[in-house]
């Protein structure tokens, strides 16, 4: 048996296939939400942690909101309170008196979990599919992976929390083709993704969002604008006081108007419109919001679908995939994407892009490298996450090297693999062809960055699209230059004093076409320097042949 997890921000769930329909099981408590909070006894060390309702009545600080935590690192936390540590290292807060990991905390919830399932099955259980927002990065997903994994399951599949509510939307339907929209506002992330269903298919077309904006959001800015706390914020939230509603429109506004970008971008890469839609389906509990409703309608251009159940869509969809790792769930295939294009540094300070952003996941491809330099024995791999055309502009998830015999300018052979594998998650490898070694890179830790830096990069990369487009230009254009020049010098022997006097001038224009960073004037000058060392060139090959 595989059960189904939904680790929310504010409230998790877990469920699991039981006679061809999925079924969430509710805690001792009657209730199938478990609040996603943890509470530690001060002075007991044989004491367990408590979770979901017992921690609030507990009377004990709580841990909440921690998914927010999930891969962060310190000084990359955002506002999240409580956060310890030196600036780079991974965030911890202090629970229990005691530093702990957001993975440790977010087990705790698991743990909890874990037990309501084998209580209502009556069996262990030990595998499980846990849903993660579906712009989470390496970092965060390696991060959930591992608090499943000290909960005690194997972690069969980390899913995204979109996919999982088109999941539990699409099942059982008639077959025919839909493309939808499915607009998930958690209680601190955010997820649009578009899709395509046919005949059990689910192809996911395109995804955004933003992994720090959510209903905590909405929360802290409610406090803010009537300077309470945010338990009252959240109850005002959910039934404002008379007289309250447009203070509360103003006091979200700012909040909700993040949202916009990501379902317009998710869009444009999909490459549909609004109108090409036929449902927008609204998942996560800050969706009961009127504001949230009338915003998705508004950038969308329909009445929202609100027939999913806002907390329990992306569990039910959880279990579905649960269902169909086990084999209980037949003729229903999934096909995510990847967020973010992935690729390594070139020669020149050039991204190579290996998989494109939302490629189809999992997915494998690879290039064959060479050794830019007479003589060289290892090849830096620098792994590049992002969607600029050069490398200093995208994110560095990772580096090694890779040592080889040395060989000739161009002869050396480097095969680079890229893997993303069925959880989102990237392993690289790099091979010497020559000796068959390989070296491989594990990120267990990616690119720890905000949403909202992820946000400014795709929106840098359209706005400055034709700039970096003849950054590339020239930054290929010059490598060729360089190229030539070092032709030129070892052919120098054989030209005469009139080839030796245009080639000259034609070198010069060249070097100063790259004093001066013109693409144009540096492609000019290139034609040039050809058409001068034509008959050398020429000449050469001749000879060499006649030689053979």
């Amino acid at each position: 048996m595989i059960v189904g997890i939904d680790l929310g921000t504010t409230n998790s769930l877990v469920g699991a296939m039981e006679a061809g329909l999925p079924v969430l099981f509710a805690g001792d408590d009657g209730s199938r939400l478990t609040p996603s909070v943890v509470a530690y006894p001060d002075g007991s060390p044989n004491a367990g942690p408590l979770v979901g309702g017992a921690a609030l009545g507990s009377g004990l600080p709580c841990v909440r909101s921690i998914k927010r935590l999930m891969g962060a690192r310190v000084g990359g936390a955002g506002d999240f309170p409580g956060v310890i540590g030196t600036p780079g290292e991974p965030a911890r807060v202090t629970a229990g008196g005691e530093a702990r990991t957001p993975e440790e905390i977010s087990a705790a919830i698991l743990a909890k979990l874990k037990c309501d399932a084998e209580r209502a099955l009556g069996a262990p259980v030990s595998r499980a599919v846990i849903t993660v927002p579906a712009y989470f990065n390496d970092a965060q997903r390696a991060a959930t992976k591992r608090a499943g994994e000290l909960a005690g399951f194997t972690v069969e599949r980390l899913l995204p929390e979109p996919t999982a509510a088109a999941l539990s939307f699409g099942y059982g339907g008639d077959g025919r083709r839909a493309r939808i929209a499915v607009f998930d506002l958690g209680g601190g992330t955010f997820d649009i993704s578009i899709l395509d269903l046919e005949a059990g298919v689910f192809n996911v077309l395109a995804t955004n969002g933003d992994t720090r904006l959510g209903g905590d959001d909405l929360d802290r800015a409610i406090a803010r604008e009537f300077g309470c706390t945010e338990d009252e914020a959240r109850a005002m939230k959910c039934a404002p006081p008379d007289g309250s509603e447009s203070r509360i429109r103003g006091a979200i506004a700012p909040v909700l108007a993040r949202i916009r970008p990501h379902c317009e971008c998710s869009l444009r890469d999909a490459g549909l419109s609004a109108s090409d839609l036929d449902e927008v389906i609204l998942v996560g509990g800050a969706t009961r919001m009127p504001a949230v409703r009338e915003l998705a309608e508004e950038i969308f251009g329909r009445a929202p679908n609100v027939s999913p159940h806002p907390d329990e869509a992306v569990a039910l969809g959880a279990a579905i995939q649960a269902g169909i790792l086990s084999g209980s769930v037949e003729n229903v295939t999934l096909l995510d994407v990847t967020p973010l294009s992935l690729g390594i540094e070139t020669y020149g300070g050039l991204m190579n892009v290996i998989i494109p952003r939302n490629t189809t996941i999992p997915a494998k491809a690879g290039e064959m490298f060479t050794n830019a330099a007479d003589g060289q024995t290892e090849m830096r791999i620098t792994v590049l996450q992002g969607e600029r055309e050069l490398a200093a502009d995208n994110w560095r998830l990772g580096e090694f090297t890779v040592s080889f015999p040395p060989a000739p300018r161009g002869q050396a052979r480097v095969g680079v693999q890229f893997e993303i594998d069925a959880n989102g998650i990237l392993h690289v490898l790099a091979r010497d062809i020559a000796t068959g070694r390989d070296s491989v890179l594990e990120l267990s830790s990616a690119v720890d960055v905000s949403d909202e830096a992820i946000e400014k990069m795709l929106a840098d990369s359209i706005e400055h699209a034709f700039e970096d487009m003849d950054e590339r230009a020239f930054a290929e254009a010059k490598l060729k230059a360089d190229e030539m020049l070092s032709a030129i010098e070892s052919a120098r022997p054989h030209a005469n004093e009139s080839e030796l006097a245009a080639i000259g001038d034609a070198a010069e224009a060249v070097r100063a076409a790259i004093g001066d960073h013109s693409v144009r004037r540096l492609k000019a000058a290139l034609a040039a320097l050809d058409e001068a060392t034509a008959p050398l060139a020429a000449r050469i090959l001749e000879d060499a042949l006649q030689s053979t």
